[in-house]
């Protein structure tokens, strides 16, 4: 089985729904934000503080490598998408899922998470910016848009599940 890898903003829900999804079909889930958290024992907000936000992305892709062509369910940063050889790989190596949630849903599930560092200021504004940078990098990447906008996590899986076949 290809990999599965999900993308989507943060607070899409890609990290719940991996863990969900990975439990129903049966495989292992790998979030590429905690493969990055082992192999540097920091936590990103400390990645993005002492080494800035290029590195991350090194990071990112470096792990993304590292999964190469490995089964089961890739859950990414919500970033991931902002480098094209990570949004080609993605793509020709697995099955891509979009988790869509709007700007303003996106708002009330972060609102109170201090742990986002490219979120520090006008939260509201930073995500419209952000948003509006990334959505054309996630359609690009997606094979599936899943619209998880008011809709539970069972929901959400069932989609999934659907489209594997």
């Amino acid at each position: 089985m290809k990999p599965i890898y999900l993308i989507g903003f943060m607070g899409a829900g890609k990290t719940t729904t991996g863990k969900e999804l990975a439990s129903c079909i049966n495989q292992e889930v790998i979030d590429t934000d905690e493969e990055i958290v082992k192999r540097e024992k920091k936590t990103i907000n400390d990645i993005f503080e002492e080494h800035g936000e290029g590195y991350f992305r090194d990071l990112e892709t470096l792990i993304l490598n590292d999964l190469d062509n490995r089964a089961g369910i890739i859950t990414t940063g919500g970033g991931i998408v902002t480098r094209p050889e990570n949004r080609k790989k993605l793509k020709e190596n697995g099955i891509v899922f979009f988790l869509y949630a709007s700007p303003e849903e996106i708002f009330k599930r972060i609102e109170k998470d201090q742990s986002r560092p490219l979120l520090k200021g006008d939260k509201k504004r930073l995500i419209q910016e952000l948003y509006e940078k990334r959505l054309p990098l996630y359609r690009e990447t997606a094979h599936v848009v899943i619209d998880t906008t008011n809709k539970d996590k069972a929901e959400i899986i069932q989609e999934i599940v659907e489209c594997l076949g």
